[in-house]
């Protein structure tokens, strides 16, 4: 793209990026108003979490964070009640309509709280963001009119697969039918007018979630699905070092054998879970909650630059 209509591109994302701006703003105005503290951690670390599938970008011997979720726990553990914070995260080679490496995560805590009073922080959220746009409480998506009304329908993972599987993934996980049968048929079969949100994942797929009281085979996460776009991941926050050890280890081991790479233990992190309280957090992004409330259909259209125009 040449310098000219580089200009005439940027010129064209004006409405949105001020859109954008006023979103922001009307997050953060939330947050203070709910007695939030607004804080700032590291973009690069000696460690992150260890996921088999997200690749961080390295930077010299340390990494490009892909989510603040560590350093704003260590936060919590040293006293902090309620924290919010935007973040630029980065992952490797995650390019698409949806997506870009470098993207801008909203990611909040609450002590003494667990996913499910997340989720109706999360449903707040929308419909404050939707009366300062002026649109009520109806956000008109690519075409299809969606009520956000809380509360917001919620739906266990166990439920949504038999339902449009015939399965449950629960009794019977396996990691690759799980993802084939979300993309095929779970996610179409998703209400397409109300958000959607799914509820109590299969333990191997929450590493840093809290397992259900009696029932360890299921984890308490939540997703939230809007439009189509998978907005945000919320957990009942996994207070226990020595089973996140556990975990890790694990993971590490998996990163190891399927990509070759070497990830370090997050040692500091789980010296302070020990301090952890029991706490719910999130992750939303917020590149799709400007999708969402610009009517865009691609990254691209609510972010300045990308990784091509950067």
């Amino acid at each position: 793209m040449n310098a000219e209509d580089e200009t005439k591109r940027l010129a064209r994302l004006a409405p949105n990026l001020k859109r954008r701006a006023l979103i922001f703003r009307t997050v953060r105005d939330f947050f203070r108003e709910q007695d939030f503290l607004e804080v700032e951690t590291p973009v690069r670390a000696p460690a992150i979490a260890p996921e088999q599938f997200i690749v961080p970008f390295q930077s010299e011997d340390w990494f490009l964070a892909a989510s603040p979720e560590l350093h704003m726990k260590r936060l919590l553990a040293a006293g902090y009640d309620r924290i919010f914070q935007f973040s630029r995260c980065f992952r490797k080679g995650e390019r698409g309509r949806w997506h870009n490496p470098e993207f801008v995560m909203l990611e909040w805590y609450r002590k003494d709280a667990d996913y499910r009073k997340i989720i109706d922080d999360t449903e707040k959220i929308l419909v404050r963001i939707a009366r300062e746009l002026g649109t009520g409480k109806t956000i008109n998506y690519q075409g299809q009119k969606i009520d956000i009304t809380p509360p917001w329908s919620k739906t266990t993972v166990r439920d949504a697969y038999m339902k449009a599987a015939g399965w449950d993934p629960i009794k019977d996980f396996n990691p690759e039918k799980f993802d084939t049968d979300f993309v095929e048929k779970v996610l179409p079969g998703l209400a397409k007018d109300r958000p959607a949100v799914l509820i109590d994942y299969p333990a191997a797929q929450a590493s840093l979630a809290r397992l259900k009281t009696g029932n360890p085979l299921v984890a308490e996460r939540a997703e939230v699905f809007i439009g189509g776009l998978e907005l945000a991941n919320a957990y009942s926050e996994l207070a226990d070092a020595k089973e996140q050890e556990k975990r890790f280890r694990v993971a590490i081991e998996q990163i190891k054998r399927e990509r070759g790479q070497l990830m370090p233990l997050p040692e500091k992190f789980l010296k302070a879970m020990e301090d952890l309280p029991a706490c719910g957090g999130i992750a939303l992004g917020m590149d799709r909650l400007a999708m969402l409330f610009c009517d865009a259909d691609r990254i691209d259209d609510v972010t300045a630059f990308t990784e091509e125009t950067a």
